[in-house]
C-alpha cells in the first residue's frame, strides 16, 4: 500500500513535511524540530486538511517530549501537558487535530511506570500508530467510495481532501486513486475553490501528478455544470462531523449540497471515523474558524480588493446531513438516517 503523495513523515527526531503554500509553483520539504514550528505549520496552513492536521499534532507531542530537558517526571507531565493545550489553539474546527491531542493525553495519562525515557518511546509508538491507522483507513475509503463510480462518470470535488490533507492516500480523492487503480475511466472536475484556491493549486496538483482526466473551473461554474448534466456525482472531504450527520468542510461546500439537491445530483462525503466529533450532536454546535481577511483581499501576495475592504473570511461551512446521500469511511458508507447509522458504525 503505498500512497501516491506523501505529505508528512517523521525521521531521525524531526517531522518533515511538504510546504502546502508553495504548491504547485514548487515542492518544498521543511523540516520542523519544535512545538512553536508545529503550531504555525498547522495555523498558516504549512499543512491542512483534518487528518494530515491530526497527525502533524500527534508528532508535535513527540516533539514537545525531545525538547523537554527536566529529568523531574512531574514537571515532565506538565509541560507535556501545557504544550498538548497549546496545539489545540493552532485550528478550532478539524477534529482530528483534538482526536489525535486528545488520544496521546490519555496515552500520557495511563502511563504507571513514572520513567522519562520510556514514556517518550511510547509517545513516539502512538504517534506512529495514528499516522498508520489514517494511512489504511483513507485506502479504505478508496475502496468503499470505488465501487459508486461507474463507467465514464463525471465527478465534482471541492478544495483538497487528496493526499495532502492525509498522510498520503487522502479522502475523497482516495475514492479517485483506488478507481484509477482498479482501471475505471472517469474524469473529475476541481473546483478552484476560493480563498485560498486548494483545488487549484493541490487538487490539480495531485490529479495532473497521479495522471487522473481533470478539468479546472471557478467555484461559481458548478451549478450550470450541472444544470447542463455535466456533473454525475459530487465527492467533498470533511473536518468535523456531528452525531446527526452535519458536515463541517471548506466553505463552498453547503452552496454545492443545495445546488446538487435541486438538480438530483448525488452529494458525498468521505471522511475517516477521526472526523466524526462524538461531542457534538448537530451541525450548529461546530466551531467555524475565521480567517485573516487578507486571504480574501490577496491573491498569491498580490490585492485584488481595496487594502480596507471589509471581510467576512469563514474557512468552512455546514452542510447539514438532510442534503448528503451517504458518507464514506474506512467501514463502509452510512447512509440516512444518520442519527442512528453514525453510532452502529462507530461500535463496530
Amino acid at each position: 500500500m503505498k500512497p501516491p503523495i506523501k505529505t508528512l513523515w517523521w525521521e531521525g527526531e524531526s517531522l518533515f513535511l511538504i510546504d502546502q503554500r508553495k504548491l504547485p509553483e514548487k515542492e518544498e520539504v521543511i523540516e520542523i524540530k519544535n512545538v512553536k514550528e508545529v503550531w504555525k505549520a498547522i495555523k498558516e496552513l504549512k499543512v491542512r486538511g483534518a487528518p494530515a492536521i491530526g497527525c502533524t499534532g500527534a508528532y508535535g507531542v513527540v516533539i514537545s517530549s525531545l525538547n523537554i530537558k527536566t529529568k523531574n517526571y512531574e514537571k515532565f507531565i506538565e509541560k507535556l501537558k501545557k504544550d498538548i493545550e497549546y496545539l489545540k489553539t493552532s485550528r478550532p474546527t478539524a477534529y482530528n487535530l483534538f482526536f489525535a491531542l486528545e488520544r496521546m493525553e490519555k496515552l500520557i495519562e495511563n502511563f504507571k511506570e513514572k520513567n522519562i525515557e520510556k514514556l517518550k518511546k511510547e509517545i513516539l509508538k502512538e504517534a506512529e500508530k495514528i499516522y498508520l491507522e489514517d494511512l489504511e483507513s483513507c485506502y479504505k475509503i478508496g475502496l468503499y467510495g470505488s465501487d459508486l463510480i461507474k463507467e465514464n462518470m463525471n465527478i465534482l470535488t471541492h478544495c483538497n481532501a487528496g493526499g495532502l490533507a492525509t498522510t498520503g492516500y487522502g479522502t475523497a480523492l482516495s475514492v479517485f486513486f483506488v478507481a484509477k487503480e482498479k482501471g475505471k475511466n472517469f474524469h473529475v472536475f476541481v473546483d478552484e475553490t476560493r480563498p485560498v484556491l486548494q483545488g487549484a493549486r493541490l487538487t490539480a496538483w495531485e490529479l495532473e501528478k497521479t495522471k487522473i482526466p481533470y478539468t479546472l473551473i471557478c467555484d461559481n461554474m458548478a451549478g450550470y455544470l450541472m444544470s447542463q448534466g455535466k456533473i454525475d456525482m459530487i465527492i467533498v472531504g470533511a473536518d468535523r462531523i456531528a452525531m446527526n450527520g452535519d458536515t463541517a468542510n471548506k466553505i463552498g461546500t453547503y452552496s454545492l449540497a443545495v445546488l446538487a439537491k435541486y438538480h438530483k445530483v448525488d452529494f458525498y462525503v468521505a471522511a475517516p471515523f477521526s472526523t466524526f466529533d462524538p461531542f457534538i450532536k448537530i451541525g450548529k454546535e461546530i466551531p467555524v474558524e475565521e480567517r485573516n481577511p487578507d486571504e480574501v483581499r490577496k491573491i498569491k501576495g498580490k490585492y485584488i480588493s481595496p487594502k480596507s475592504a471589509p471581510v467576512y473570511n469563514p474557512a468552512f461551512d455546514i452542510t447539514p446531513g438532510k442534503l448528503i446521500k451517504g458518507i464514506i469511511t474506512e467501514k463502509g458508507i452510512i447512509t440516512p438516517p444518520y442519527s442512528t447509522n453514525i453510532k452502529k458504525f462507530l461500535s463496530q
